[in-house]
């Protein structure tokens, strides 16, 4: 896999998150997603965003425009120095929230990603890496 792009992006308040909606919706822009795949990426970043400010207390993204056997994808990495997750199938599923949300942020993002990637552990903090190819 090679890499042409790439961009980290803070995620501290809620007008990071608007950032992170906006610069993800330009990358899968320029590199000519469908309306329908981009929309499924843009939305689960913001769901992601969300998480690593409400659950993880901050931290960042990275965004990375990636070749692999000639097709053309996003990845994008959300990493945060949480309280990490205890019990991560249990956090994938649908309904499940520790706060006041639908539950659905974590499944809904594997769901609209091609590849979806969660390491965490308590104490640890959480990364989650998802892949959206075009």
């Amino acid at each position: 896999m090679t890499i042409s792009r790439s961009e980290s992006l803070p995620i501290r308040s809620s007008g990071d998150v608007v950032v992170i909606r906006q610069r993800v919706r330009s990358a899968a822009e320029d590199v000519r997603f469908s309306i329908v795949g981009l929309t499924k990426l843009v939305t689960a970043a913001s769901e992601l965003a969300r998480n690593t400010l409400v659950y993880g207390g901050g931290g960042n993204m990275l965004l990375e425009e990636v070749h692999e056997s000639g097709r053309t994808g996003l990845r994008l990495t959300f990493a945060d120095n949480g309280p990490g997750i205890a019990d991560i199938a249990l956090a994938l599923k649908d309904g499940y929230t520790t706060g006041q949300g639908l539950g659905l942020g974590l499944g809904g993002a594997r769901r609209l990603s091609d590849e979806f990637h969660i390491d965490s552990a308590p104490g640890k903090g959480t990364t989650v890496c998802i892949t959206r190819w075009k």
